[in-house]
């Protein structure tokens, strides 16, 4: 008979796209399983978890927003409503497993389901462990991180040490610098800077490239500057009346293996999805945590790094004076370079969607 998982969280792409990748992992090693995912209604992964192929149902919940109390008034009753939900899906599914990565819907579905005897798996991928995750902890069977010193978080006997699951065709650049130059448009002979601040773009990135644009295309720097939908209106003409060549502005990249072949430093944000990328690619970066996120989470992701050497932090407050200067020191400096690059090499995990899936199965196995 076919085993059943069920999968929840989401909200952001960080929880989602780890979430996907377990999904296709645990299809490979048992073709014939059978998943359920659980989001939040109205957000991404109602979206983005179909267009995957997988089924997803939606629960009524929100997060605690901390500027707006009245917004507050209406969590008991979604939560409670949701605890319902969650429950009539664990009996209709009956999983022999849930796997929560974060998220919205994680609490109320793994809660539940820890409730009704069906053993759960956390995947963690912060340095820093969400909320919903720190609370589930105690009912978890099985936790996975991709960090080094969880135990802090964790019981450290229900630690796995498996490293974030990666979408692996983003980061499968062997053999394709020509391709991507031709892609881009870009001289293979000059040096090229990816900046990307994720699909929604990111302010102060976007702020930096555009008062540091007419330095960076004086150096003979070229750019693939991934700016966002958000932004990319104000900033296509801006970057037009320039003339500039070599700098090419994007909304969104839908082939980051290619961006990430035509790049000798990376600019980013440091979220953990990111950072399990770009180590997956081992070009040296340059991390500017964004300051919006959950207990600074990615100031502690970028830390985690900077500690092996194996990357460059910017805080954000900084980065409107020093990073367009870092990035072109860094192009410059062959020595600092390379140890970076061979750095964030080996902190690489490829296959943490495949341990991890064994982790679910094996789960799976033991319930009686």
């Amino acid at each position: 008979m076919a085993k059943r998982v069920i999968i929840s969280g989401g909200g952001t792409g960080g929880h989602i796209f780890p979430a996907i990748a377990i999904a296709h992992a645990l299809t490979r090693i048992e073709p014939g399983i059978d998943l359920l995912f659980v989001g939040a209604n109205g957000k991404m992964e109602m979206e983005k978890v179909p267009a995957a192929g997988y089924r997803i149902v939606g629960l009524d919940i929100q997060g605690i927003h901390r500027k707006s109390l009245l917004k507050n008034l209406a969590l008991p009753f979604k939560l409670y409503k949701s605890m319902q939900r969650a429950r009539q899906l664990v009996r209709d599914f009956n999983p022999d497993v849930a796997v929560g990565v974060g998220g919205y819907a994680s609490g109320p579905l793994l809660y539940t389901a820890a409730k009704m005897g069906i053993p759960c798996l956390i995947q963690e991928q912060n340095s820093y462990a969400g909320i919903t995750n720190k609370r589930l902890a105690a009912k978890a069977a099985r936790i996975c991180v991709a960090f080094e010193g969880m135990e802090r978080f964790f019981p450290a006997e229900k630690i796995r040490f498996t490293g974030n699951p990666i979408r692996r065709g983003s980061v499968d650049i062997q053999d394709k610098r020509a391709e991507a130059m031709a892609a881009f448009g870009l001289n293979p002979d000059k040096k090229t800077i990816l900046i990307t601040g994720g699909s929604l773009g990111a302010r102060t990135l976007n702020e930096c490239l555009r008062d540091g644009l007419d330095k960076l295309v004086a150096a003979q720097v070229q750019v693939i500057w991934q700016c966002g939908s958000y932004y990319y209106e104000a900033l296509e003409p801006v970057v037009a009346a320039k003339q500039a060549e070599g700098v090419v502005l994007t909304a969104f990249l839908n082939r980051m293996d290619l961006a990430y072949a035509a790049a000798d430093v990376i600019v980013a944000r440091a979220g953990a999805g990111t950072i399990a990328e770009l180590c997956a690619v081992g070009k040296p970066a340059i991390l500017v945590p964004s300051p919006n996120v959950a207990e600074d989470h990615q100031t502690k992701n970028a830390q985690a790094l900077v500690r092996q050497d194996a990357a460059w932090m910017v805080s954000d407050a900084d980065a409107p004076q020093q990073l367009v200067d870092a990035a072109l020191t860094l192009l410059g400096d062959k020595q600092r370079y390379a140890s970076l690059a061979e750095n964030i090499a080996k902190l690489a995990i490829l296959d943490a969607d495949e341990v991890i899936a064994h982790e679910v199965l094996a789960l799976a196995g033991e319930r009686k």
